[in-house]
């Protein structure tokens, strides 16, 4: 299981990156990969800049019973460059064998997305999208957010999101980023985190409520301190998306209607 807020389980065929963004340079995963690495697991053996492919872990989701969100690659990076293609194809075989979860994969690599995904018609992948599959981008600024919105909007998906953690600037979601199915909020955590201002991240939950977007606010900076699932404007967002242009709501919200 997990403890990341928005999914109830991860699942990491494929460990190690390298970083490409801002947002990277207090890279939780890093943290995390050492951690697993001191504890004698063999994934996480190799170093973390050492991008690693486990086929053995590609049919774990068939032996899981109940369905789940699960978030792939919490590790890793599903598109970085040293993920072949013929990789990625499997992991999307494996995703369409299972149905009964829902997969949300997270880049910070739209662009090889878009290109890979683009590459697999005939495979009985790209056209329509698989309905069980949630596509989205990383990014932590303004010009984060201008690199990766072209092309994440251009890849099919069944649903597509937008990751703005850590938060690090203030964000305006143009129109274009407003076509997202759903937006993740985050303040960057660890003993060395960047300020992440209230404001920013009030103003990004007036932007989504006002184009009518579900937003899910998963930790803010408060009295120095990182609170997780706070609330902002009077209220806890936790909202999911659950098909184009409706929210599914699974937690009371005190007091305040959406």
């Amino acid at each position: 299981m997990s403890r990341i807020e928005w999914t109830d389980a991860t699942w990491n065929p494929v460990t190690g990156c390298t970083p490409i963004a801002t947002g990277c340079k207090h890279c939780y995963a890093k943290e995390m990969h050492r951690r697993l690495r001191a504890m004698g697991q063999a994934k996480y053996q190799h170093d973390f800049f050492e991008v690693q492919c486990h086929p053995e872990e590609l049919e774990k989701p068939l032996h899981w019973r109940k369905p789940r969100m699960v978030f792939v690659n919490s590790m890793s990076d599903l598109f970085h460059e040293d993920v072949s293609g013929n990789f990625i194809l499997d992991v999307f075989l494996l995703m369409g064998r299972c149905p009964q979860h829902t997969f949300q994969v997270l880049t910070k690599r739209p662009q090889r997305m878009m290109d890979v995904l683009g590459g697999l018609s005939g495979a009985g992948l790209s056209a329509p999208p698989l309905p069980n599959v949630w596509l989205g981008a990383s990014a932590s600024t303004q010009a984060d957010l201008e690199r990766v919105v072209p092309p994440l909007m251009e890849t099919p998906a069944a649903v597509r999101f937008l990751s703005l953690e850590p938060l690090l600037g203030p964000v305006v979601l143009r129109m274009q980023a407003l076509r997202a199915d759903w937006v993740i909020v985050g303040a960057e955590s660890g003993p060395h985190r960047r300020e992440c201002k209230h404001e920013w991240i009030e103003s990004l939950v007036t932007q989504c409520v006002e184009a009518d977007v579900p937003v899910f606010v998963k930790q803010a900076h408060i009295d120095g301190l990182v609170v997780k699932m706070p609330e902002i404007l009077g209220r806890v967002w936790d909202q999911m998306p659950t098909s184009k242009g409706e929210t599914h709501e699974d937690h009371i919200v005190r007091g305040v209607e959406w």
